[in-house]
């Protein structure tokens, strides 16, 4: 009854973008993105995939409020490395990842198909 209407978790409105950065003034080399529109699980995916840089050294997502759809993502680097730079390559990684999981699934499919034929 009191829940925003369903279109309001994937539609950006006017003027609103997707990511949002701040730098970190208490930490060196740390920013804190601010991803609109998403949930858990892009920022549990991107965590661990920044997790995997050794130029990371943290990485950390929190979503502020059950019904509001975006999580805050805080990125700790070495100091010759950006936070930007890290999310940027971890996404980047990320969707290599995911475009071969995609290729093997069809692959599978594929396999199940001419096995039953």
């Amino acid at each position: 009854m009191n829940a925003p209407p369903t279109f309001e978790s994937f539609l950006l409105y006017d003027g609103e973008k997707k990511i949002i950065k701040e730098v970190d003034t208490k930490v060196t080399n740390a920013a804190i993105f601010t991803v609109n529109k998403e949930d858990h699980t892009l920022g549990n995916m991107i965590r661990n995939q920044l997790l995997k840089d050794p130029n990371v050294l943290f990485a950390g997502y929190k979503q502020p409020h059950p019904l509001e759809h975006k999580f805050e993502l805080r990125i700790q680097t070495t100091s010759d490395y950006t936070p930007q730079d890290a999310l940027t390559n971890s996404i980047t990684d990320l969707l290599a990842e995911l475009s071969l999981f995609e290729e093997r699934f069809k692959e599978a499919l594929r396999e199940k198909k001419e096995g039953l034929d």
